[in-house]
């Protein structure tokens, strides 16, 4: 937990050195982390399952976790409590004897 605390801190003063705050509404972070994940998917593209460049993958997935983490800080959400309350409605939806081994979607088990 203090962990992303500390990683927030570094992203948030980042930020701040720029003054991009003003830019940085929920909406706006939400269409750059789709950017980014879409930036992330195109290392991927035309290629076999593993074959990707590590380092461009460790950029693009840094960007977006840069920018998940400041639209959970800009609406003041708990990262480690939402992922939690999360895994918990995935094991609802997939229980483990309906689920295990099974790339079916939780309306279909």
């Amino acid at each position: 937990m203090e962990d992303f605390k500390a990683l927030i801190k570094e992203i948030i003063k980042f930020r701040d050195e720029r003054d991009w705050e003003q830019f940085h509404n929920s909406k706006d972070l939400a269409l750059a982390l789709s950017v980014e994940a879409s930036e992330l998917l195109e290392l991927f593209l035309w290629k076999n399952n593993e074959d990707f460049n590590l380092n461009k993958l460790k950029d693009e997935l840094a960007d977006v976790f840069m920018y998940a983490f400041l639209i959970a800080n800009k609406n003041d959400l708990d990262i480690h409590q939402i992922v939690l309350d999360k895994i918990k409605k995935n094991a609802d939806k997939y229980p483990v004897d309906k689920a295990k081994g099974n790339s079916t979607k939780y309306n279909e088990l």
